[in-house]
């Protein structure tokens, strides 16, 4: 005989089993005799059911923090960036930019990048760049 893969929660009245991955409105739609029991027994059913306890609060994982931009790595990324300027493929995914040619931009970037996210999000740090150009550019006139 195989095992059967349904656990078993409980036994209805009938002698009926309640299969677990039943929703709880499925329950109440197949089982009405359970609302009588919750009804006549003082138990806790529902969402809020058990014993009341307070949530331990636990600080976050050091490895969660995995990829966030520190103090330290954005100076540096600042000045290599100030130093160093723009890669050629960078200067011209800005053009493209300048031109309204977004999607071509995005195409372009992924072409050189290798990702669609890592894509967009390069095409967004140069769409930035750009506007603080504008900014700054207006703000000297």
């Amino acid at each position: 005989m195989g095992c059967s893969s349904v656990k078993q929660e409980s036994l209805a009245p009938h002698g009926d089993v309640i299969p677990r991955w039943l929703t709880p409105r499925q329950k109440q739609r197949a089982f009405p005799v359970l609302q009588d029991m919750a009804i006549r027994y003082p138990m806790a059913v529902g969402l809020n059911k058990g014993h009341p306890v307070t949530k331990n609060v636990t600080a976050p994982k050091h490895s969660r923090r995995r990829g966030r931009l520190t103090k330290h790595s954005k100076f540096i990324r600042d000045t290599i960036r100030e130093v160093c300027g723009f890669a050629p493929y960078e200067r011209r995914a800005m053009e493209l930019l300048k031109v309204s040619k977004d999607k071509r931009a995005l195409k372009f970037i992924k072409k050189r990048i290798g990702t669609h996210i890592r894509a967009k999000r390069k095409r967004e740090e140069l769409s930035n760049v750009l506007a603080a150009m504008r900014k700054a550019a207006a703000k000297k006139e």
